[in-house]
């Protein structure tokens, strides 16, 4: 028996809209424009997209500091974008870093680069978190 990717049919649809921008725009543009048409497909599609959504990072209840989503669809899962011609060791670390501080499971990496390329990662989350003693 298989089972259910998390947001399986979310990311599905997602990773279609990403290889139908590439395919249509090609290798070669800045990252915001990319942003910015794979919104206009996704809201084509029937989802919720919001771009560059800053978004808090707390400790012990405190703000520590912000970090930029690039895209969130239907508020499920987060969409990192690169267009650079090599993709930085340190990118899969930045978007589990947006997992971990937002608390959604699923983001995907997608690569506009002279090859497109995707990565998704799946953050579980537990259910209470302790905070050490004071």
């Amino acid at each position: 028996m298989a089972t259910a990717l998390i947001q399986g049919e979310l990311t599905e649809s997602v990773i279609g809209a990403f290889y139908q921008v590439y395919n249509t725009l090609g290798y070669g543009l800045l990252e915001p424009l990319y942003s910015a048409a794979l919104a206009i497909e996704l809201r084509a599609r029937g989802h919720q997209v919001d771009r560059e959504i800053r978004s808090p990072v707390e400790y012990r209840g405190q703000r520590i500091g912000w970090q930029r989503l690039d895209l969130v669809v239907n508020h499920r899962l987060i969409v990192e974008l690169k267009a650079t011609e090599v993709l930085a060791p340190h990118a899969r670390r930045q978007l589990l870093s947006y997992l971990t501080a937002t608390g959604i499971e699923v983001g995907l990496l997608l690569h506009f680069g002279p090859k497109a390329r995707l990565f998704r990662v799946v953050h579980s989350h537990p259910s209470q978190v302790s905070a050490p003693p004071p």
